[in-house]
């Protein structure tokens, strides 16, 4: 079947060879480094330095391979050439039944290795590591023929493997299979529903299921309080980070999964016990962020081209507000993908890093080992950026630094949590800011709040009531027709679907910059800003309700307490 240099093991032959340590997938990591690093593939200095950073039972290679510096393909090919063998490729290998039937399936796994072909002398096989010389010596014996070896990729062959010899069920696995399916569905489910987090919680005599769409929780499902244990230590074996035995404690971990309509999702995992057992809440990114421009956030076309021009000023702090759950962190990164050329440098400093972005350097904040956001903006500093963003400012140190780096001509992209952007300049005087800093350094900051989209599929005509009129501050005698939700199976029947931004943007000018500096009080200062032309959030509400993109009610209830 193979043509080319193989090389073939008898029964006879004992097992005197030098047997290395296993190390990952290589026994003989350091010899098969040394190859990539006489073959150009690799330089020798940062191998070293790889090495040093990680322990000493992890592998060089894996890492390499997972930072996309290698691929297990040229790995296996390098390692198969200096061993004598021949590389073989198995994505489109259909093996012959009565060449597989020669080996034992449990053979098979244990040893990692797939039957390939019989050339009449030897049974011809594939394995991962040519460097193995204890499993290449011991193979003849198990099979009970001479055997000649190829060299496969590790990923492909374990793929092989576990195609063409399934492992057969325990009677435990078979108990453990409704369970699984019950995740998985879950998964699926609340994918094809476009849902932002998935709740599992427990209660006193079930176990609930809500997924949360365009904001709003929905319950999906009930199940037996039974099987509580068994769904969460699923999702803690999927998470690979988790602990199943311990359930005192909170946990975190992050899941990546290839759901049944081909998507790829990542999921953050987070596990708390409660007086009825583990409650799991799991956000999925939604990696759709990365791809959004300033277009996409919501903006009507004046506040877009305020902000384009805001976002691409050469220097200056420009900070993003509200609370948690409004849409921060999206418009950050769609500001960065706006701004991303090859032309500038950005940096960022995230808690944690949600989305890899191609182009740009990310900084993953680890306090506990120091690496913090004020410590990370120094380093990124001395890298010479053109923009930084920041994934929070959350003290002093950090304001001050970021203040201190827009003055010296960087533009500087962050987030507080403020209920509304006047209240900005006051949360940075807590922290430690002089008034004078923050009216030099910082160019505008934005408030913001996510409201549900109106179905443009089944959105219908209609009128503001007397009382929403009231609400919104228009004339009750001006009853104005806007779009109401309508219902229909693209929108699952509540009229709504996606949603955007109400955005409200404080400019920092030579006006503002005077009101900061004379002291006014943060209700004072809303006061005059909105004098100045600062629309409110619920004013850029009411203009998108007018305009036929969302209604009244959803505009009322997620500005409620911001309308002065």
């Amino acid at each position: 079947m193979m043509r080319g240099e193989t090389r073939v093991y008898s029964r006879a032959q004992n097992s005197k060879r030098i047997k290395s340590p296993r190390l990952a997938v290589y026994s003989n990591e350091q010899y098969l480094l040394e190859l990539l690093v006489e073959a150009g593939a690799l330089d020798a200095a940062m191998v070293e330095n790889v090495r040093a950073e990680l322990g000493p039972a992890d592998s060089v290679i894996d890492y390499l391979v997972q930072n996309n510096m290698l691929t297990k393909d040229y790995v296996a090919q390098v390692a198969a050439n200096s061993s004598g063998l021949e590389f073989v490729d198995l994505s489109s290998f259909s093996p012959d039944p009565s060449i597989l039937a020669q080996v034992k399936d449990d053979l098979a796994r244990r040893l990692r290795f797939l039957p390939l072909g019989d050339d009449g002398f030897s049974l011809q096989v594939a394995i991962a590591d040519p460097f193995d010389m204890e499993t290449m010596d011991s193979l003849p014996q198990f099979i009970g023929r001479d055997v000649s070896f190829f060299v496969a990729a590790e990923d492909a062959l374990d793929k092989a493997i576990a195609k063409f010899y399934p492992e057969k069920q325990t009677g435990k696995q078979a108990e453990e299979s409704p369970i699984i399916e019950l995740i998985d569905n879950m998964f699926n489910e609340a994918h094809s529903m476009r849902a932002s987090d998935i709740h599992i919680e427990p209660m006193e005599d079930r176990v609930r299921f809500r997924y949360r769409v365009d904001g709003r929780l929905i319950e999906v499902a009930n199940h037996p309080k039974k099987l509580l244990g068994s769904m969460v230590a699923r999702i803690k074996v999927m998470s690979t980070t988790m602990s199943i035995a311990e359930k005192r404690i909170p946990q975190d971990g992050r899941i990546e999964l290839d759901l049944k309509s081909g998507a790829h999702i990542d999921l953050r995992v987070s596990t708390v016990p409660s007086n009825h057992g583990e409650s799991v809440v799991m956000r999925i990114l939604d990696k759709s962020a990365l791809q959004l421009g300033l277009p996409q956030l919501g903006f009507l076309s004046d506040d877009e081209a305020t902000f384009d021009r805001l976002v691409t000023l050469p220097d200056g702090v420009i900070l993003v507000t509200g609370p948690t759950g409004s849409g921060k962190t999206t418009t950050l990164y769609a500001c960065l993908n706006h701004l991303n050329r090859p032309d500038k440098k950005i940096i960022t400093a995230e808690d944690p890093v949600e989305y890899e972005m191609p182009g740009i350097n990310q900084v993953m904040i680890r306090s506990d080992i120091g690496m913090t956001f004020a410590s990370a903006l120094r380093a990124m500093l001395r890298q010479a950026p053109n923009i930084i963003m920041i994934g929070e400012i959350r003290d002093g140190e950090t304001a001050s630094i970021a203040i201190q780096a827009a003055m010296t001509g960087h533009l500087v992209l962050s987030t507080l949590h403020t209920n509304d952007a006047p209240s900005s300049i006051a949360r940075l005087e807590d922290m430690g800011v002089d008034r004078f800093l923050i009216a030099s350094a910082v160019r505008a900051i934005m408030a913001q709040r996510l409201c549900r989209c109106l179905c443009e599929n089944c959105k219908q005509d209609g009128k503001l009531t007397p009382k929403q009129a009231t609400m919104l501050g228009i004339e009750p005698d001006r009853i104005v027709k806007v779009p109401h939700p309508g219902g229909c199976d693209k929108c699952r029947g509540r009229g709504m679907r996606g949603r955007m931004g109400i955005f409200e943007i404080f400019q920092v000018d030579d006006n503002t910059r005077e009101l900061i500096n004379s002291n006014l009080s943060s209700a004072e200062l809303r006061r005059r800003a909105r004098e100045l032309g600062m629309r409110t959030l619920r004013e850029d509400g009411i203009r998108k309700v007018l305009a036929g993109r969302t209604s009244a009610e959803e505009v009322i209830h997620v500005t409620t307490g911001d309308a002065s």
